[in-house]
């Protein structure tokens, strides 16, 4: 994955649940042309729903990855449910919690709730709000995909990932 729409993991429970952040900065090149200025509006920068969903991806895509010790190229099957209530402005954060609904050889199903931290008002706690719930369905690609040659190596859990992983404390399986 070139792309990393998660800053950190704050949590993990093997198998069960991770949570993880991700800050949403103006200095982000794609903010600027959503929705850049019209002659007749000013600019609106907000997080586009759909990397969004992308972080809430990778969020459960590791959770099912590090549940069987990334020997398995998880990729993401299905998007069986996204809802988003709210935008996500630069400046704030959102946090992602991933939960392991069911598992199997074959993949997994994840529930996920997406809720933003406004940092617009210093002097007041930041307190969560759920804007939204994205479940997801994931593949094992090797487990799926017969007769289909792919790399032997994990292609879908790059060193990026890893580096995240270790940054954010995780322990990596042996």
């Amino acid at each position: 994955m070139r792309w990393m729409w998660i800053d950190r993991v704050v949590e993990l429970v093997p198998r069960e649940r991770l949570v993880s952040i991700k800050h949403v900065s103006r200095a982000e090149e794609h903010l600027h042309e959503h929705f850049a200025a019209t002659p007749t509006r000013r600019p609106m920068p907000v997080m586009p729903a759909c990397l969004i969903i992308e972080g809430m991806a990778q969020s459960a895509g590791i959770l099912v990855g590090h549940a069987e010790g990334f020997r398995e190229k998880v990729v993401l099957a299905k998007v069986s449910k996204a809802i988003l209530e709210r935008e996500a402005l630069p400046g704030d954060t959102l946090r992602y919690t991933a939960r392991i609904q069911q598992m199997s050889d074959m993949g997994a199903a994840t529930r996920g709730k997406v809720e933003l931290i406004s940092h617009a008002a210093p002097d007041e706690p930041a307190e969560p709000v759920q804007i939204g719930q994205i479940d997801l369905m994931f593949s094992h690609l090797d487990q799926n995909m017969a007769g289909a040659a792919f790399p032997e190596h994990n292609f879908v859990f790059s060193e990026g990932f890893h580096t995240l992983l270790r940054t954010s404390g995780v322990e990596m399986p042996a």
